[in-house]
């Protein structure tokens, strides 16, 4: 077993140094390839002065470039945040400002957004940007002053030297830091460690029969920890690793055309995408014919949908995993036995993969029977240290395991509702407070809220989800209040969000009230909000449709 991530990049360079690593449509990078380029730019991020445990974002378009600068970071000794290139400049903000990162990465592809990034001061200060572009201008200003105070690009990269650089870092050290969304405004950073990731990848590799022949699915945008097991995974076992362009992501019959060109044998995903190659019917009987394996993990998958699926591709293996970001990509797993016999079965979340353990408990900690919907708690191999930089939300959520006497072992309280059906296995049941799942990303609504409260031409304002049937799976609602002959739209004031907010968090449906509805103790009636929202939504067509674009 390796300590380090990037130690099974180092095998597989010695042992099939030609065979292709990543590929994004004519690009291609061997082994041989990735090792040195990520080696070179291990050795130009130590000369610009990055050291152990440094943060350092990466802002670019998923690559092959990518792929090397996630490498590079690793073999620098330093700890990897991903920003998503789709997100605004203010939240992109937060994220680097939280991170106290010492560097910047980033792609003449997102020169926009990395400029609007380096326009606030406090970012600017002191912050080292790397360009892994060639050609890219070295000196760059904004308003007469340098960005930053040190650059470099793939030109200087090149020039470093593509032999191994030795490391300091363990296995229990900080591989990267994923932000998500955080019910206070601020996005919430949850730690990962090298061997947490190593642990789950050592599982899936051997349960799913992973292989060097294997041309594995790289679907997921960089921010989302489903895409450390397409990188991880793919390279642990000498696989070839198949980025989805994005400009095909959102479009079925282009999707499905992509998945037979690239001869995929593993895909790996939210189920949203699914569920949306589903509705288009994009899929022909006994279709894909390389693709030995189907996983999604996110979210709830339609059943409807999964029968589809399974009905046009009887020989396929189709995976159910579960589990949040806390707890390293999945902690349980259920591999379907055969087509469910209608639309209305339920399928499990399963049972705990190898090292992870499934805990149902009541509000005392106390197991529930069979049957009966409790808390659910994972512990296990997967666990974060905890959130970066914030010890209370770490050790509200993070609790020594009741049922061991050793004081280390923790479980994480995920906010999932569960209970263990009669065969034994594990049932998801909701959530108990408003972070939701939509599309596949986990949102906090308590984020939007807090952005709209910055909407000077908003009196008040609340947000709620409602249960769809379409791509989404939940909608996300906004009701406002404007001041005073104020003749603000939702129109308007999506405008506004969207400078603050990713695509994926804007509602979808509007309503401008002139009181919010309130319960006896005077707070926002939600649950009337919900309801008016879920008539609206089945009867006359919502204020205003947000583009299902991710």
């Amino acid at each position: 077993m390796v300590e380090l991530l990037q130690s099974w990049l180092t095998l597989q360079a010695d042992t099939r140094p030609e065979s292709v690593a990543v590929v994004l449509r004519e690009q291609k990078l061997t082994y041989a390839k990735l090792e040195a380029l990520s080696n070179q730019l291990a050795r130009a991020l130590k000369e610009s002065g990055c050291r152990k445990g440094d943060r350092i974002c990466l802002l670019m378009p998923k690559t092959p470039m990518a792929i090397v600068g996630i490498l590079g970071i690793y073999k620098a000794d330093c700890v990897y945040v991903p920003l998503d290139p789709s997100s605004p400049g203010a939240r992109l903000t937060k994220i680097f400002l939280s991170s106290e990162s010492r560097c910047l990465l980033g792609s003449i592809l997102v020169v926009n957004k990395v400029e609007e990034l380096l326009t606030d001061q406090n970012v600017r200060k002191s912050t080292v940007v790397g360009w892994l572009d060639t050609g890219f201008p070295l000196k760059k200003h904004i308003t007469g002053q340098r960005i930053v105070d040190h650059e470099f690009s793939l030109t200087d990269i090149l020039s470093c030297s593509d032999q191994s650089i030795e490391h300091e870092n363990n296995g229990h050290d900080a591989a990267h830091i994923l932000f998500t969304s955080g019910s206070t405004g601020t996005p919430k950073g949850v730690v990962i460690t090298h061997a947490n990731v190593i642990a789950f990848v050592d599982w899936a590799t051997q349960y799913f029969g992973m292989n060097a022949a294997d041309r594995v699915s790289g679907q997921t945008p960089l921010c989302f920890d489903l895409s450390i097991f397409d990188i991880f995974g793919s390279i642990a076992v000498g696989a070839e690793l198949h980025l989805t362009p994005n400009d095909i992501n959102l479009i079925p019959h282009k999707l499905a055309d992509w998945i037979r060109d690239s001869r995929l044998t593993q895909w790996f995903s939210v189920p949203s995408i699914l569920n949306y190659m589903a509705k288009f019917n994009v899929v022909n009987y006994y279709d894909f014919q390389f693709l030995k394996r189907i996983l999604w993990c996110g979210e709830v998958l339609p059943t409807p949908s999964l029968v589809y699926w399974m009905k046009r591709m009887p020989s396929t293996r189709f995976t159910n995993l579960y589990g949040p970001t806390e707890t390293t990509i999945a902690s349980s797993y259920y591999t379907v036995p055969k087509c469910p016999e209608n639309d209305q079965v339920e399928i499990p979340i399963g049972t705990a993969c190898a090292g992870e353990e499934l805990l149902v408990l009541g509000q005392d900690l106390q197991k529930v029977l069979v049957g009966t919907t409790g808390d659910l708690y994972i512990r296990g191999n997967g666990l974060s240290p905890g959130y970066w930089r914030d010890p209370v939300k770490t050790s509200a959520v993070f609790l020594k395991n009741p049922y061991s006497p050793d004081p280390a072992d923790r479980i994480y309280k995920t906010g999932d509702l569960a209970r263990i059906g009669d065969d034994g296995q594990v049932y998801f049941s909701g959530r108990e407070d408003t972070q939701i799942k939509s599309r596949g990303y986990r949102i906090e609504l308590g984020e939007i809220e807090g952005a709209l409260n910055t909407i000077n031409e908003l009196q008040e304002s609340a947000v709620v989800a409602i249960e769809t049937d379409g791509f989404e799976g939940k909608s996300i609602c906004c009701a406002y209040v404007p001041f005073k002959d104020n003749l603000t739209t939702s129109a308007q004031v999506r405008e506004q969000l969207s400078k603050l907010l990713p695509p994926y968090m804007l509602p979808a449906q509007w309503m401008s009230y002139k009181a919010l509805p309130k319960n006896a103790n005077g707070k926002i009636d939600r649950r009337k909000l919900k309801e008016t929202f879920q008539k609206q939504s089945t009867g006359t067509p919502p204020v205003f449709h947000q583009d299902k674009a991710m």
